[in-house]
């Protein structure tokens, strides 16, 4: 049953925040054009935001003229509505499953183990795209970040960490990368935890998670990925807290639009590699 369900599942979009809503959507249109065929019913979470009614408009004039037949806004604001069966249906007949930003911490306290998240789950697994932007692309790792200074976070302890939403395996992934300055963020975490892959979303930049995790960079900005695998050495177990970490052969890959990699193989994929392997 799981190598026949993983055969068909759908798409992960982690989007790294501030992306175009009013424009060209370049981000928005590759999310929409991932729902399985037919299915244009889109059901958008603002659950991460304090403000709920100033983001869920945005987002449902965007996939409105994005030719989106119905969409469902669900401000799920407590675990009881996270468990209320009209939001379970609403999430059920949905191609399109969206979390909004805000704080990351919210998601995963309000959903953990509810029967919505569990839905969301199976909607995927059933070909349904879930996608989430700044927060909601934080949360989908099973391990996420939640907290930890920009400026100087590669000191041992500086980044906390908890369970994410678990709709991805292998990825730590952190957003407003490049416009916070998060790169000691996801080098501290890769001393930690050398066998995740880090994914720096940068703002109107995204990432789509395609079968056999396989990465695409998507829409003008940029994915910086932060690979640990191969860390030669590094001091961080002999260190207090708050101490300054060293790491040797830490790798560095910067994507754009139509560039990816692929996380089992450790491999990055110019446009025409990434073209054959999604392709085959």
């Amino acid at each position: 049953m799981a190598s026949e369900l993983s055969a068909r599942h759908g798409h992960i979009v982690a989007i790294g925040g501030a992306e175009d809503k009013t424009s060209e959507l370049e981000i928005l249109k590759r999310v929409f054009e991932l729902a399985p065929e037919g299915n244009g019913e889109v059901s958008v979470i603002a659950t991460a935001s304090s403000i709920p009614d100033q983001v869920l408009p945005a987002y449902e004039a965007a996939f409105e003229r994005l030719g989106a037949s119905r969409i469902h806004k669900l401000d799920i604001e407590d675990r009881k509505q996270a468990s209320d069966p009209e939001n379970v249906a609403l999430i059920n007949q949905s191609g399109v499953i969206f979390f909004t930003g805000g704080d990351q911490l919210r998601l995963t306290n309000v959903f953990g183990g509810s029967t919505v998240l569990t839905a969301i789950r199976e909607r995927w697994m059933s070909g349904a795209v879930v996608a989430g932007t700044s927060a909601g692309a934080a949360a989908m790792p099973g391990t996420m970040i939640y907290n930890g200074a920009a400026t100087d976070a590669l000191r041992k302890g500086a980044v906390n960490m908890t369970f994410g939403l678990g709709l991805v395996d292998g990825l730590i992934i952190d957003s407003h990368f490049l416009e916070r300055g998060r790169f000691t963020r996801l080098m501290e975490v890769g001393a930690t935890n050398p066998e995740y892959l880090g994914v720096g979303l940068g703002e109107d930049a995204a990432v789509i998670i395609h079968q056999n995790q396989i990465l695409e960079a998507v829409g003008p900005g940029h994915v910086i990925l932060i690979d640990s695998q191969d860390l030669a050495s590094s001091n961080i177990a002999d260190l207090r807290m708050g101490e300054a970490v060293a790491v040797e052969n830490m790798i560095l890959h910067a994507m754009v639009s139509g560039h990816g990699f692929d996380v089992e193989a450790r491999r990055y994929l110019v446009p025409s590699e990434l073209r054959a392997l999604l392709e085959s």
